[in-house]
């Protein structure tokens, strides 16, 4: 979901994949946190070079090849270059658009909006809508996307406020959550789901007062990372919070909550963070989350890497 912020300073550094519209990515380091989550670093990720912004969901696969997608409809392929642990920039990118079902690409506007990305086992991908609501499966990112069936109640979500968690957990379920689908009973719960087509089971989750769902990732241990968002213009704009739900919550029939594990700022930029991936790596846990610049000039789409050993 787009939202308007404030751009900090201009950041400069070493490039990579030079291209016609400049450095694909510029790298950035990232304040030293205490406990068990350890910044390994960042990039600035360069949208005139790339061709759009708005970059709304992320997955980063074993192979360090990052995947993002835009609410535009549009989407990215990239290898992610360290050195060492930390993001040195991208390789050159593969792009293009999403597809409909009979294979012609997405007009701009409210088919194109999309929010969240799952890959499936099998290495196809889910894609989950909003504006129209919908969830859309993809054999590759540049195939036809054909119909997947949707949670129940999903199309009476708000417009610009429908799924933007998408994510398989790890006995193979989905879960996927809503922005501003309320529940009918208590407004400070939001509507989401576990299971899958034919089985899904309804959940409610609770975000933090003022904070909206913008994306998950499933965690190896059952359980979940969910990526909380918040707005507020006179209040210092952005603010985010990374939160870690068990494995018998996601079990349970009470309303869902996190504990978080950071929040964005200071454990990180203030920006618009909407994505978020879980990579195992070595003894560790790699979570990548980007940002989207809402195609505005005064923000930044940026990609930010910690390893956790919890």
């Amino acid at each position: 979901m787009r939202r308007r912020g404030l751009l900090l300073s201009a950041l400069s550094g070493s490039a990579c994949a030079q291209g016609p519209g400049g450095p694909l990515a510029v790298p950035l380091s990232l304040a030293a946190l205490p406990g068990p989550i350890r910044p390994l670093g960042a990039l600035e990720i360069n949208t005139k070079a790339l061709g759009f912004g708005g970059l709304s969901a992320l997955h980063l696969d074993d192979a360090l090849v990052l995947t993002a997608i835009s609410d535009t409809g549009r989407w990215f392929r990239a290898q992610l270059l360290l050195r060492g642990e930390t993001p040195a920039g991208l390789g050159p990118a593969t792009t293009g658009l999403l597809r409909d079902g009979s294979g012609e690409m997405l007009n701009r506007g409210r088919p194109t909006d999309a929010e969240a990305l799952a890959r499936r086992p099998d290495g196809s991908w889910l894609v989950g809508f909003e504006r129209w609501h919908r969830i859309r499966a993809f054999r590759s990112l540049d195939a036809p996307g054909a119909y997947f069936e949707a949670p129940p109640g999903l199309a009476n979500a708000p417009s610009n406020g429908g799924l933007e968690a998408l994510a398989f957990l790890a006995d193979g379920r989905l879960l996927a959550i809503t922005e501003f689908l309320n529940d009918p009973t208590d407004a400070s719960l939001r509507q989401g789901w576990i299971g899958g087509p034919g089985a899904w089971r309804p959940i409610r989750y609770r975000p933090a007062a003022g904070f909206a769902v913008t994306d998950a990732a499933g965690l190896p241990d059952g359980g979940a990372l969910v990526l909380e968002r918040r707005f507020a213009l006179l209040e210092g704009g952005f603010s985010a919070r990374l939160v870690r739900v068990n494995a018998a919550a996601l079990r349970g029939a009470e309303p869902i909550a996190g504990e978080t594990l950071l929040n964005l700022p200071p454990d990180g930029p203030a920006e618009n963070w909407e994505g978020v991936t879980v990579l195992r790596r070595g003894g560790a846990l790699w979570i990548g989350l980007i940002s989207d610049d809402n195609e505005n000039a005064f923000q930044r789409s940026l990609f930010m890497l910690y390893a956790w050993a919890g």
